[in-house]
C-alpha cells in the first residue's frame, strides 16, 4: 500500500497489488538481462486452493495475451497496416497481470491529495482492464474538461492505449488520462493486464502516422527503455515521499514495492 505515485502533487496511491508475469526460470535470458517484470512468479503459499490460484492465474494470463494481440491486429488495420504488422513486436512479448485492491477511502478525504490511484496514463501498448461491480474508475474527457465515471459492465473490458503506443503512432492515437477514487464504502478489486511487447523491440514512428516529408516527433526507443523509465519514475516518487516523511518525523510508508519493480529500479 502506498508504494507508487502516479499523479504529481498527490499522496501515494491507496492501493495494493500482486504482479503475475510469464512463468520463466532464473536462467532465462529475460531474467538474466533484468527485462521488464520478468522472472519466476512469487506464488503465495499456505492457504486453501493455492495451486488452483496459480493455475487460474496463468490460464487467464495466457488468454489475455492472445486477446491483446487480437486488439493490436485491429488497431493495425485502423492505421491501414497489415493485420499481422505487429507480429515481431508480439514475438517474445512481456506482459503483466496485476490483481489490485482498493480499500474504501473516507468520504471526507481530500480528492486533491487522496486517490485509489492518481490521474495517469498507462505505460505500454495496450491495457485490458476487468472491473468488479464497485465503481470508482474515472476518465478525463478533454473536450468538456471533466472527469467521467466508467461504470462497470459485466462481461466487458475497458481497453486503453498507453504512452508507448501514443509515441509509436506519432500522437495519432492518444493515451487516455484516468484515475480511481473509491468512495463507495466498499472494497474495490480490478484486474488490469498490461501488454508491453518484446522488451528489445525498437519503437519507431509507424507507417502512415506522419505527413510525407515531416520528421517523427520522437526518436527511436526500445520497449524496455520506454516502459522501464515509467516504472522507475512512479515507484521512485513514492520512495522519495516516504523518505521525506521520515525526515519530518511522520509515520513512514511500508516497504511494499514489488520485487519486480525493485529490480527495474536497480
Amino acid at each position: 500500500m502506498g508504494s507508487q505515485i502516479l499523479e504529481v502533487g498527490a499522496n501515494p496511491d491507496q492501493k495494493e497489488g500482486y504482479y503475475v508475469g510469464e512463468e520463466i526460470s532464473k536462467n532465462h535470458p529475460y531474467f538474466l538481462g533484468k527485462k521488464l517484470n520478468s522472472g519466476p512468479n512469487q506464488w503465495p503459499e499456505g492457504f486453501d486452493d493455492a495451486e488452483l490460484f496459480r493455475r487460474a492465474s496463468m490460464e487467464y494470463y495466457t488468454h489475455l495475451h492472445a486477446l491483446a494481440r487480437d486488439v493490436l491486429s485491429v488497431v493495425a488495420q485502423t492505421l491501414y497496416l497489415d493485420a499481422d504488422y505487429f507480429s515481431c513486436f508480439n514475438d517474445g512479448a512481456v506482459a503483466t497481470l496485476r490483481y489490485l485492491h482498493y480499500p474504501p477511502q473516507p468520504k471526507d478525504s481530500d480528492e486533491k491529495l487522496s486517490r485509489g490511484i492518481g490521474a495517469h496514463t498507462d505505460f505500454g501498448s495496450v491495457t485490458l482492464l476487468m472491473q468488479d461491480e464497485v465503481d470508482g474508475l474515472q476518465v478525463w474527457e478533454k473536450s468538456t474538461e471533466e472527469w467521467l465515471d466508467v461504470a462497470p459492465i459485466k462481461g466487458a473490458y475497458v481497453v486503453n492505449l498507453g504512452n508507448m503506443f501514443m509515441r509509436w503512432s506519432n500522437d495519432r492515437y492518444i493515451s487516455n488520462l484516468h484515475r480511481v477514487i473509491n468512495k463507495s464504502g466498499k472494497e474495490r478489486y480490478s484486474v488490469p493486464f498490461f501488454y508491453s511487447g518484446n522488451p528489445d523491440y525498437k519503437i519507431d514512428c509507424l507507417p502512415n502516422c506522419r505527413e510525407e516529408g515531416a520528421p517523427a516527433k520522437y526518436p527511436p526507443i526500445t520497449v524496455m527503455e520506454c516502459v522501464g523509465q515509467s516504472y522507475r519514475d512512479s515507484y521512485g516518487k513514492a520512495m522519495a515521499f516516504k523518505n521525506s516523511q521520515k525526515v519530518v518525523g511522520t509515520p513512514a510508508l511500508p516497504e511494499s514495492v514489488p520485487t519486480t519493480a525493485r529490480a527495474i529500479a536497480v
